[in-house]
């Protein structure tokens, strides 16, 4: 059976030693979180990932949810009364508005608590993620009335949300989609159509469901410019803040999916369902982006969540269990067999995905922290430039998180062997589960397309401009320091191959835009290599700053043997990226579609 232990001492390593934790407290949020008060919040979140949703992961995917006549959907059991407990907890509102509330805390608590949550269990974490993500959407967007009536209920996570684009002829090309909205006589709109794909679209562990839905209004031009976001509630809602008469919006079916089984994935049929605009017409998906962001963040945390937890597994089984001889000589001759730990193969694998995780961590922890700056720094030049980073970011931690997480739960499986091709384990559910989130908020390619198509051009590349001049600063500032020299010149190297690829996108992109499309995963990845291996030159500082001050440990000390490992075996891919989407698109375009 499968175990977890949140991460919180590593969580906590980053936030004191690698980030500064001092350096944020003229953010308002940051008053009401001390590390004392953090370190308490996120201990917490761990017990609660680990004894409470952890346990339902595996029953939750066997069950699965199950749908009646009527398109009342049921959540596995238990599901049911362990959101119940997360919701009177008060963890799906941490960094909620207090005004409708929420408790205020900074975003990042928000992002450290969803890693566990995810790990633990995905499924469940589904439901009151995209509720965050729908509550921003509506406090950003939403006017006065809109947010009385649903933010309060959503922020504290006793009303759901959902985000309601796919159809079945659309997914990624939301310019084509066929959902249309009536104007009705009291301000309100009549919402006809289906949309598929919807995560947590239907179920039973919240009175209200409350569906963010883009829809064309009659008339409205084609395309993306005549789209519109709306708010259609399950049940609409009374003056007093009852719940009304059921809306017209129905399950209509939910999806026989590859994994997340305990998710309920729907297909909703909104038959003049009452609605109500969300911001300015045909802007709908100015206002989407909001919740579509918080969304890929989300999904990237997935990946980390997913890999992390195969980790744990499979560093436990290797650990157990016997089998061969080491090649220089046996470790255990007590035993008939030596474990599998001391197999190179195994320990490449193993160090591969911990390499990754550490890393990734650091730089979701930063990413974090950039979103409370961009949302409260007094600074205008701070806010602007954390506002910039996280735009860059987002992208490359969403693809490369969930590239790498899903081919870290197989290498986790691959340790398991045939063990790990077999249920109980638990290590076939992570592959499963890890798969999607490569393709939800975004497929990977498009997110790759994002990257070399808006990210890097936009306001004349002042964001990539920036992050070259961080990585930049910090070779820089710590050039003299020896201890440090081996972590830096790997980060030198990288920085030198992304500015290349940089360069070489600025001057064939343009000229042939196939190029751009080509080079466009490479570039992603070639990306994200370069920004794990700046957080393990970070987290080597922080590291040996602490054992010249005596107060290391045996599992900080072992960082630096694992970024070291990432530095020597994982790093030169980038060199193969850089070379990869130099080539041009010649030799992916030559071939005739009819070909194929």
């Amino acid at each position: 059976m499968p175990s977890y232990k949140a991460p919180v001492d590593d969580t906590l390593f980053l936030l004191k030693d690698v980030f500064d934790f001092d350096r944020y407290g003229n953010l308002p949020r940051f008053a009401e979180a001390p590390i004392d008060v953090v370190e308490a919040v996120l201990s917490e979140a761990g017990k609660f990932a680990e004894k409470v949703l952890q346990p339902l992961n595996r029953s939750g995917d066997e069950e699965g949810c199950t749908r009646d006549s009527s398109g009342n959907v049921a959540t596995p059991e238990g599901f049911k009364e362990a959101y119940k407990a997360y919701v009177e907890g008060g963890w799906v509102g941490l960094a909620g508005d207090p005004a409708y509330g929420g408790q205020g805390l900074p975003h990042f608590l928000a992002v450290a608590l969803s890693e566990y949550v995810i790990a633990a269990n995905l499924s469940f974490a589904m439901y009151p993620g995209l509720t965050n993500g729908a509550a921003a959407a509506l406090w950003v967007h939403g006017d006065d009335a809109l947010k009385r009536t649903y933010l309060p209920k959503m922020t504290t996570g006793e009303w759901t949300g959902t985000m309601n684009l796919t159809e079945p002829h659309c997914g990624t090309d939301l310019g084509l989609i066929k959902t249309k909205a009536v104007r009705q006589g009291d301000g309100s709109f009549a919402i006809t159509g289906q949309k598929i794909f919807i995560s947590a679209g239907e179920h039973d562990m919240a009175e209200n469901i409350i569906h963010l839905v883009i829809a064309r209004i009659e008339g409205a031009p084609a395309g993306t410019k005549g789209i519109s976001l709306f708010l259609a509630p399950k049940f609409l809602v009374n003056a007093d803040g009852s719940l009304g008469a059921r809306n017209a919006v129905v399950c209509g079916s939910i999806e026989h999916k590859m994994g997340i089984h305990g998710n309920s994935t729907a297909v909703l049929n909104y038959d003049g369902a009452k609605a109500w605009l969300i911001g300015e017409e045909n802007r709908g998906l100015n206002a989407m982006f909001v919740m579509m962001n918080a969304a890929r963040l989300g999904v990237a945390v997935q990946g980390l969540g997913l890999s992390e937890v195969a980790y744990q597994n499979a560093a436990a089984y290797a650990k157990d269990r016997l089998q061969g001889r080491s090649l220089t000589g046996a470790k255990e001759p007590g035993k008939p067999a030596d474990p599998i730990i001391v197999h190179p193969d195994v320990r490449r694998m193993l160090l591969e995905i911990r390499a990754f995780n550490e890393a990734a961590r650091a730089l979701m922890v930063w990413v974090a922290l950039s979103a409370d700056e961009a949302l409260e720094s007094p600074d205008p030049a701070a806010k602007r430039a954390a506002d910039d980073r996280i735009g860059l970011l987002t992208p490359i931690i969403k693809g490369v998180f969930t590239d790498v997480g899903f081919a870290n739960a197989v290498k986790a499986q691959q340790v398991l062997g045939g063990h790990g091709y077999i249920a109980q384990s638990g290590m076939e559910q992570f592959v499963r589960d890890a798969r999607i989130t490569m393709i939800y908020e975004g497929a990977n390619g498009v997110q790759a397309l994002d990257l070399v198509g808006r990210k890097l051009p936009k306001d004349g590349g002042r964001a990539v401009t920036a992050f070259f001049g961080e990585v930049s600063a910090f070779l820089a500032e710590n050039k003299g320091d020896a201890a440090l020299a081996p972590y830096l010149a790997p980060v030198k190297a990288a920085l030198g191959k992304l500015q290349q690829a940089t360069m070489w996108l600025m001057q064939n992109g343009m000229r042939n835009p196939d190029n751009a499309g080509a080079a466009s995963h490479d570039y992603m990845h070639l990306f994200g290599l370069t920004a794990l291996a700046f957080m393990w030159a970070r987290i080597a500082k922080a590291v040996l700053a602490r054992q010249a001050k005596g107060k290391s440990n045996e599992a900080l000390d072992s960082k630096l043997a694992l970024a070291k490992f990432f530095n020597a075996r994982m790093l030169p891919e980038a060199s193969a990226h850089l070379a990869r989407l130099s080539s041009g698109a010649e030799t992916l375009m030559a071939l005739p579609a009819a070909a194929f």
